[in-house]
Order: C-alpha cells, then sequence, then structure tokens
C-alpha cells in the first residue's frame, strides 16, 4: 500500500488537527483556569499550579504505553479511551470543592490528552514519509494554536459565571468534537497487517533491520539524550505562556486590552511555529539546522522578554516572538526521532521522548510558581530559560548532533578471507 497516494490520509490528517486543537485546552488555556480558581476559591497560586506540573507529567509518561499499543493494534481504540477521559477532566473538575480533587480530575484527563497527542502525531509521521516535516507541523499547529479562538471565549466565561461553569462548558464541547474524530485514527502499518490475512506470506527479511530501533536500541545512542535534554529545555518556554502569561502579565501591571492580544496571538503564533519550521525542513533538508535556529532566536527573545517584561510592547511583541520560534520544538522532535530512529516503532520511540516535556512541565509550573513566591518576578524564570534555549541551539545543530548508525550483529557481518 503506496501511502503517499492515498487521500486517506488527508482526511485522517484533518481529524486529528481538529482533536489537537481541543486536547490543547489543558496547556495553553490553562492560566486562564488557574487564575479564574485563585479568584474564585482563592487558593494560593503554587497550589494550583501543582495541578499544571502534574498534567505534564501524565500526559508525558503515558505516551510510551499507549504508543506501544497503538504501534502493536492500532490507535482506534486508545483514540476513542482517550477522547472519553480528556472530556471526563473538564467535566468532573466542574465539582471541584478542593485542591486533592482538582488534582485527580486534571490528571485523569491529562491521561487523555497524552494518548490523544501522541497517536495524533504518530499519524502524521506514518501516513506521511514524503512531507513529513509539513505534516506533523501541520497536527501540532493545531495543538498550539487551537485556544487561538478559544482563549477569549473561555475568559468571559470564567469571568461571567465562574471557573466551574466553565469546567462544565468546556467538557460538554470535548465531547462533541472529539469523540467523532477518534474512530477515524488509524496506521497505515495496520491496514497493511489486516489485509494479509487469508494465507498471504509476507516476505522474508534479508538480514537485520538497520532502518527501525526499538525503544531500547535508541535509548542506548548518545543523540537521543542530546534530543532530551534540548527538548526540555524549549518545552519549559512553550510550557511557560501556557501556565503563567495571565499571571506574568497581572506581575508587570499589564493592561488588559494587550494581555487580550496576547491570549489570541501567542497560540497562533506557537501554531505557526510548527509549520513554518516543518517546512522550513522539508525545504532545506536539514532538520538540525532549522532547530537550530529556531532554538536560538526563542533564547534570543526570552532574554529580550525578561528585560522589557514592564513594558506592554515589550512584554506583548516578545511573549509573541518567542512562542514564533519556541513552539517548533514539539515539530521538530517527532519529525527527528522519525528521522534517526525509523518510522516503526516511532509511536513508542516518540512517546518516551516526549517525557521531556514532563521536566519542561516543572520549570514551566511549580518551579516557576516557587520563584515567584520566593523573589517576587518572573525574571529569573524568563532570562534562565533563555540561555538554556541558546544551550539547545548548539546542543541540536548538525554539527554536534548526527544521525546514529545501528552495529550489525557479530553473526550477520560479513565473514572474513580467513573465514571463508
Amino acid at each position: 500500500m503506496d501511502v503517499t497516494k492515498t487521500k486517506q490520509r488527508w482526511v485522517i490528517l484533518v481529524g486529528a488537527i481538529i482533536v489537537m486543537m481541543f486536547i490543547s485546552i489543558y496547556q495553553y488555556s490553562w492560566s486562564l483556569f488557574a487564575s479564574g480558581l485563585n479568584s474564585d476559591l482563592k487558593w494560593s497560586m503554587t497550589t494550583i499550579q501543582m495541578a499544571f506540573t502534574l498534567y505534564t507529567y501524565a500526559a508525558t509518561f503515558i505516551q510510551p504505553f499507549s504508543g506501544y499499543f497503538a504501534d502493536k493494534f492500532g490507535p482506534r481504540t486508545i483514540a476513542i479511551l482517550g477522547g472519553l477521559l480528556v472530556a471526563a477532566g473538564f467535566l468532573l473538575c466542574s465539582t471541584i470543592t478542593s485542591p486533592i480533587q482538582l488534582y485527580l480530575y486534571y490528571t485523569l484527563g491529562s491521561i487523555g490528552v497524552g494518548m490523544l497527542y501522541g497517536i495524533s502525531a504518530a499519524t502524521a509521521v506514518k501516513w506521511f514519509p514524503d512531507r513529513r516535516g509539513l505534516a506533523t507541523g501541520l497536527v501540532t499547529f493545531g495543538f498550539g494554536a487551537g485556544t487561538a479562538i478559544f482563549n477569549l471565549p473561555f475568559q468571559a466565561w470564567i469571568t461571567n459565571n465562574g471557573v466551574k461553569t466553565a469546567f462544565l462548558y468546556v467538557g460538554i464541547l470535548m465531547l462533541i468534537f472529539i469523540m467523532p474524530f477518534t474512530f477515524f485514527y488509524k496506521y497505515p502499518e495496520f491496514v497493511a497487517k489486516q489485509q494479509q490475512k487469508a494465507g498471504e506470506k509476507k516476505e522474508e527479511q534479508k538480514g537485520p533491520d538497520t532502518t527501525n530501533w526499538k525503544w531500547y536500541e535508541m535509548l542506548k545512542t548518545p543523540q537521543w539524550w542530546v534530543i532530551y535534554i534540548s527538548f526540555t529545555i524549549v518545552a519549559a518556554i512553550a510550557l511557560l505562556f501556557g501556565a503563567q502569561v495571565k499571571p506574568m502579565a497581572k506581575e508587570n501591571k499589564i493592561p488588559a486590552a494587550v494581555l487580550n492580544v496576547v491570549l489570541v496571538a501567542y497560540p497562533l503564533a506557537n501554531g505557526f511555529s510548527r509549520i513554518i519550521g516543518g517546512w522550513v525542513s522539508d525545504f532545506i533538508k536539514n532538520r538540525q539546522m532549522t532547530g537550530m535556529i529556531f532554538y536560538a532566536l526563542a533564547g534570543l527573545f526570552m532574554i529580550a522578554l525578561g528585560l522589557t517584561a514592564k513594558n506592554p510592547t515589550g512584554f506583548a511583541t516578545f511573549v509573541v516572538l518567542s512562542m514564533l520560534f519556541a513552539g517548533y520544538v514539539f515539530a521538530f522532535n517527532p519529525t527527528v526521532i522519525g528521522d534517526f530512529y525509523g518510522p516503526r516503532y516511532s509511536t513508542t520511540n516518540y512517546g518516551i521522548t516526549y517525557t521531556a516535556k514532563s521536566w519542561g512541565g516543572l520549570i514551566s509550573g511549580y518551579i516557576t510558581a516557587w520563584l515567584l513566591v520566593t523573589f517576587g518576578s518572573y525574571t529569573y524564570s524568563i532570562m534562565g530559560l533563555g540561555i538554556g534555549a541558546l544551550i539547545a541551539a548548539i546542543l541540536v545543530s548538525p554539527w554536534v548532533l548526527k544521525k546514529p548508525k545501528k552495529k550489525l550483529p557479530a553473526s550477520t557481518e560479513s565473514p572474513s578471507p580467513a573465514q571463508k
């Protein structure tokens, strides 16, 4: 089955983009709900932001497991279960009376987010081997930019009806718009396996597979650790604004009109970062060079934000520009994992790699809130992440990050002349 010649893949891709738009609410609308919880229930921001840290851990560490089952049995069942969990998380949050309930319900929904995110990214990798960068950019664009159309209505719901009612409304929307598309998920390899029934014999493999790496083979390569560390650093920038942009604006006394512009513009910048970066990487045929440029620019704009955050124009400009380049981290990593370690086990392999986001979430959520309470400023987090992104740019550069080569088992190597 030649996946590059089927129109079916575009239908699946569009469905995945829509699903990603709605599950992104957990991440890129969180600052609105966090502020609402602070206002309505009078909980401290440190207490509230623990929910976001738990989100990043749940949404990332589920992916190796959901990815394994999706690669083995197909993604549809995983997608349906994930969709139900995502909606249930918000519906249950509409009933909370304690932080423990918030942590439990938000984590439950976060597990569904991770399941759907992993198989959606893998859909692009598996169905679009010819346009992997662009397809992955489009899917992750949905996750990055989806909340651009949601944030202002959500802010109005929280202000006018209370945060619990807003949780209820959003949970209902998730049920309506996510569940129908979960039935579209499938992988081309899985379809091919189904078609090989009724006595068809698989062609015998000649020699070991040197293209596709299993997860434990991948973890033994130093390249993976370079990818993982750089992923953690740059993901923390993208997560910082999802978790903190509204409290950050409040701390810097940014006018409400400017914040409203940022709430729409920064998710769009985040989303377009993935499409632009994916297209550039396919066009110049150098994934590492693209990653280096985007990471370096994200770092420079974060440093500029740290220097100008109290100025409304500087705040808006550099939040948006930072996201325009940091957002590419979520398109770069699934494609580079597919490039380096092959498409066959890509859902599992990227699921393990995606756990880097959990450490980014720890930095952008709880640690940033703690630094704010301790020092009364976001400057330490912003400047630290800016410098970190410059280091990440060096790590992913084509002069440092090289494609690994799999060693053949000794039994399959060609015999020496003396052995013949």
